[in-house]
């Protein structure tokens, strides 16, 4: 596996003095990031600054947000449905904001639960959302982003420059300070980072510095102070266990970054002609289905035109509209009057019934009481029969193709149809 870590400009504010034509437009070229790879999110196995399109490929991407860009909130989460809980926070924090609640973009704690103390991160959510826009422009995927320092216990603190070199003197270093109360971004010239930093510090606090804020960090604090790089400072940020990529900054899966990536390959100038042999290939299926289903039609026909000539033409006297009607019904009915006129018995005749009886009726019983006739049923009386003998006789007439019900004291006979249980 290999991560990408990359830092995110610091947002721009403007002071006093700026000019709005010194911000720089959101699609800027000329901004550059600063990046670290790992292969085991350990070490560092290398680093630099390049665009958005020149950073490396790497199958996890993590950005970091400054120490200055984020700020955090204590506050009881409240109760709500997922649904509704960026709305709620917003009414807990309304008072807290600095901005518009609708500017503001929110994100929980790890692990945080309804009713329980928790910590809030609040974000530009305009100028976060541009960044992750750009970068995701340049095919770049940011799966997490994290801050560079949250609320911790034991407490950390940072010291790095704000000028470029080293040797930077007190007015030109600042102090990330993160503690169990929050994390404060404070110019380590004046009272307030006396103020806010406790002393002696407590028991375990971590302290690092950049080199170029090595000397007036030791000086300040009166102690040697272990160097960390930017880059070393970055990795240790990505194993945060926050993801700010919460509520409508949620990461999309690679599944949806998938698709949109082949359907804009698929709609390409290179891929014109794959486009043009699929509708090809479509229009080839739908007409041979049209052809097919014209072709099973018209065989269809043919056979019904057969059948009725074959009907029309074996029994003339027929009209052809009760022909066109029910052609099979009109076969069997005039053949049932041509075995009647012929004298022979058809199968649901008394006769064929009868002497289907008299084959399967059992030896230990004596002659039929009484029976009664209907054409295709003949109703025979079994009172006394024993279930044995009941479905010995079903089981004589099966292969005569007749089924036997018993209902109240007597045995009804009627032809089987194909697959009824007898």
């Amino acid at each position: 596996m290999s991560l990408l870590v990359i830092q995110l400009p610091e947002r721009r504010r403007m002071g006093a003095g700026d000019a709005v034509a010194s911000v720089p437009p959101a699609g800027s070229a000329a901004i550059e990031y600063r990046y670290l790879t790992s292969a085991d999110g350990r070490s560092v196995q290398a680093q630099g600054e390049c665009a958005a399109a020149l950073l490396p490929a790497a199958t996890t991407v993590i950005a970091v947000l400054g120490d200055a860009d984020v700020s955090w909130h204590r506050i009881v989460l409240p109760k709500a449905p997922a649904n509704r809980l960026r709305a709620a926070l917003v009414g807990v924090l309304e008072e807290s904001l600095l901005d518009d609640p609708e500017a503001v973009h929110l994100a929980l704690a790890p692990g945080a639960t309804p009713g329980q103390p928790t910590w809030i991160a609040a974000v530009d959510r305009v100028w976060v959302a541009r960044e992750l826009a750009r970068l995701e422009q340049a095919d770049v995927r940011v799966e997490r982003l994290v801050p560079m320092a949250w609320p911790d216990d034991p407490p950390a603190g940072h010291f790095f420059e704000t000028a470029a070199g080293a040797g930077a003197d007190e007015s030109q270093v600042h102090l990330s300070w993160a503690h169990a109360d929050g994390v404060a971004c404070i110019r380590l010239h004046g009272g307030l980072a006396r103020a806010l930093v406790p002393e002696p510090a407590l028991p375990g606090t971590r302290w690092s510095t950049t080199a170029g804020a090595a000397t007036a960090a030791e000086v300040w604090l009166g102690a040697p102070v272990a160097v960390m790089t930017p880059a070393q400072r970055l990795l240790q940020a990505s194993r945060s266990l926050w993801n700010l990529r919460q509520f409508d900054l949620v990461a999309r899966t690679r599944g949806a970054l998938a698709l949109r990536d082949g359907l804009r390959r698929l709609a390409s100038p290179a891929w014109r002609p794959v486009r043009w042999g699929v509708v090809a290939l479509v229009a080839a299926q739908i007409v041979g289905l049209n052809f097919a289903a014209w072709q099973q039609g018209e065989l269809l026909k043919a056979r019904r035109t057969a059948l009725l000539n074959v009907v029309s033409n074996t029994y003339p006297r027929v009209s052809t509209l009760d022909v066109q009607r029910d052609a099979a019904a009109v076969m069997q009915r005039e053949a049932q009057a041509q075995r009647t006129l012929a004298g022979k018995a058809g199968e649901g005749d008394l006769e064929p019934m009868l002497q289907a009886a008299a084959v399967a009726w059992p030896a230990d019983r004596g002659p039929v009481e009484s029976l009664r006739f209907e054409p295709g049923q003949l109703s025979l009386a079994a009172a006394g029969w024993s279930p044995t003998q009941i479905d010995a006789f079903r089981n004589a007439l099966r292969p005569l193709g007749l089924q036997a019900v018993a209902n109240e004291g007597r045995l009804v006979l009627s032809r089987a149809r194909p697959g009824a249980a007898s």
